[in-house]
């Protein structure tokens, strides 16, 4: 695939040509939200093409999003429906990017649709780094099939790209450019708790420079604590810095939210953001800060800049604050407390103390290291020797 800056200068043209488009793959929760979102952009320059198996299926949702946003006067966006694309097929995937020239690709599948993995992980391992096999084993087809097709398109992740992104580059794999969610779950939770630490009511106006490895989204999101890691954390409300304590914003930060499907909406919320976040650095000229996990290729969560570096189009980790030393050695605690002791020479390595806690929870044995050939095997291991006995002692 061509570098990042070569993509982003083809899909920067098309921007200002006013005619770019979206590809969605995988219709599931998190892709009809975002399809939502981005109808209700209600830019007549967008066009979307959604992407997978069930052409029927897929067709039934858009004809609600259409007609749900035409009600609402949001309704400018020209959809195409793409259908029998199984997502183990990377030629057919291949041939509907091809046919497509989509600017952003979102790999929005899942290889076990319907399940909130953490459901089961966090109560028994609290940790997430188990799923890996899981959450890489339709993004490699994915890239796999960009790269064959030489696409132009700025690919976005869903699933676990704190190590899904980096396994890849170190595989010498193409990779995804962007991940979603995760990290930027958490930043909007610490905002509406420093806007009320300090008493204002413009949350909008509160910034802040965080890093961090998936285990503390979900540690900070549902426990209010760090786990003893002191991570890159600083706050901002009008451009000033303020102090304001690091343990009490975190502690601010559990508040109640579903555990069902609707969760999704902060995921495609994530993906929309991305994608506007170059539109409008295009735009405005502007730059751009958003929060990603897997940036390239590097573990964990980052700030990233997109805007004009040398007067080109570009995305960069940004490093006005926090060096991408601190930040980066703060995603590798992270991410070990979630299981992921290292992600090398395409290889993911389990730590020892989620291997055993997985033994003693799922008496499942996890290797120490899935190489990338064994990704599907290992996958298939986890469905067959923990997924299914965990969904049938609840009776699912």
């Amino acid at each position: 695939m061509k570098t990042l800056e070569q993509r982003l200068g083809i899909v920067e043209q098309h921007i200002k040509n006013n005619d770019y488009k979206v590809m969605i793959i995988g219709l599931g929760s998190v892709g009809s939200y975002l399809l939502d979102y981005l109808m209700s952009k209600n830019d007549p320059a967008l066009s979307i093409v959604v992407v997978g198996r069930d052409a029927e299926k897929m067709q039934t949702k858009v004809n609600i999003t259409r007609v749900a946003g035409l009600i609402r006067g949001v309704n400018k966006t020209h959809i195409d429906v793409e259908g029998g694309v199984d997502l183990n097929d990377i030629s057919a995937i291949k041939a509907a990017i091809e046919k497509y020239q989509p600017d952003f690709i979102v790999n929005s599948s899942r290889a076990y649709p319907g399940l909130k993995y953490g459901s089961i992980s966090w109560a028994n391992i609290r940790a997430y780094g188990i799923w890996s096999p899981l959450a890489i084993r339709f993004t490699k087809n994915v890239m796999e099939a960009c790269d064959l097709a030489d696409t132009n398109a700025i690919v976005i992740n869903t699933s676990y790209s704190d190590a899904v992104i980096p396994w890849l580059k170190s595989a010498g794999k193409a990779y995804p450019d962007f991940g979603s969610g995760n990290l930027n779950h958490l930043v909007p939770r610490m905002k509406f708790a420093a806007a009320e630490m300090l008493g204002v009511k413009d949350f909008w106006n509160v910034d802040v420079m965080f890093a961090a490895g998936h285990f503390h989204d979900v540690c900070i999101s549902k426990e209010g604590q760090a786990e003893g890691v002191k991570l890159p954390f600083k706050v901002y409300y009008k451009g000033e810095e303020k102090n304001l304590s690091a343990d009490e914003i975190f502690k601010a930060c559990r508040i109640s939210m579903p555990v069902d499907q609707t969760r999704n909406m902060m995921n495609a919320s994530s993906n929309y953001q991305i994608i506007s976040a170059i539109i409008d650095a295009v735009r405005s000229g502007e730059d751009q800060r958003i929060f990603t996990p897997g940036f390239g290729g590097n573990i964990g969560g980052y700030p990233v800049l997109a805007g004009y570096k040398d007067g080109k189009l570009n995305a960069w980790i940004d490093e006005s604050v926090f060096s991408f030393e601190e930040m980066n050695k703060a995603d590798r605690e992270s991410m070990t407390l979630d299981g992921v002791e290292d992600v090398v020479d395409g290889k993911l390595v389990y730590t020892d103390a989620l291997i055993e806690k997985a033994k003693k929870a799922f008496g499942a044995e996890l290797p120490k290291t899935v190489a990338y050939d064994d990704i599907e095997k290992t996958a298939k291991f986890i469905i067959d020797e923990i997924i299914m006995p965990q969904l049938a002692k609840k009776g699912e």
